[in-house]
């Protein structure tokens, strides 16, 4: 049995990755910003902690021991939360991006799943998603643009950790079933990019790359 930490474990695609991870035998340490929030998430296999996925001595004392880490982790859980933040820090996931890859390479973790956004794929003619304001809407693209940056600044590092960026499409649908298949493709949205996938189907494909890694220091989208 190994263990996985997972950070973001509070948010729907978090709470799945951490129901697939312990359904298939993994120890895992749950992640949250406010652990006072998350007693839903303890079970036999899960320990909940708090933890700050842009410090890196929070990724380090939290990945260390662990075989894989996941970061589910996002300012807002939903496109109305986030558009009422008061504020958002524009290097959000680049910090969070160098936080990781510093701490897990301190610890000795090799492997890295980030969950990432449909909005920095390109269309059929090579534009990013997030630049058509009929595809994507406008009050997103600050956050889009700073996934956008943690995404470049993983692709930029120099590091000895193994990380893979799952990017799943627009419609998440927390009611479907897992089914346990979904398919992978590139970094331009195909005919199927406008599909829907399950946060179950999601969270199996994200344990799927801890436990075979197939695909290394990269982006691929996943649809169902």
């Amino acid at each position: 049995m190994s263990s996985i930490a997972i950070f973001g474990a509070g948010g729907r695609a978090g709470r799945a990755i951490t129901a697939e991870a312990r359904d298939r035998g993994h120890r895992v340490t749950a992640v949250v910003r406010d652990p006072r929030t998350a007693g839903d998430i303890t079970a036999d296999g899960i320990s909940v902690v708090r933890g700050d996925v842009t410090d890196s001595r929070s990724t380090f004392a939290i990945a260390r021991g662990h075989v894989a880490v996941v970061s589910a982790v996002t300012p807002a859980s939903s496109p109305e939360a986030l558009a009422a933040l008061d504020h958002l820090d524009d290097q959000f996931f680049v910090n969070a991006a160098d936080a990781l890859l510093h701490g897990m390479a301190e610890a000795g973790v090799g492997r890295l799943v980030l969950i990432g956004l449909f909005a920095n794929l390109q269309d059929e003619h090579g534009r990013l998603i997030l630049d058509d304001p009929a595809a994507f809407p406008s009050h997103l693209r600050p956050f889009a643009l700073s996934h956008t940056a943690g995404l470049d600044r993983l692709r930029a590092a120099d590091t000895t950790v193994d990380w893979l960026m799952l990017t799943p499409p627009a419609m998440l649908d927390p009611a479907a079933p897992r089914r346990g298949r979904y398919r992978l493709g590139g970094d331009t949205v195909t005919a199927f990019g406008s599909s829907t996938l399950s946060y179950a189907d999601l969270a199996v494909a994200v344990i799927d790359e801890i436990d075979t890694p197939r695909h290394h220091r990269t982006r691929v989208s996943i649809f169902d």
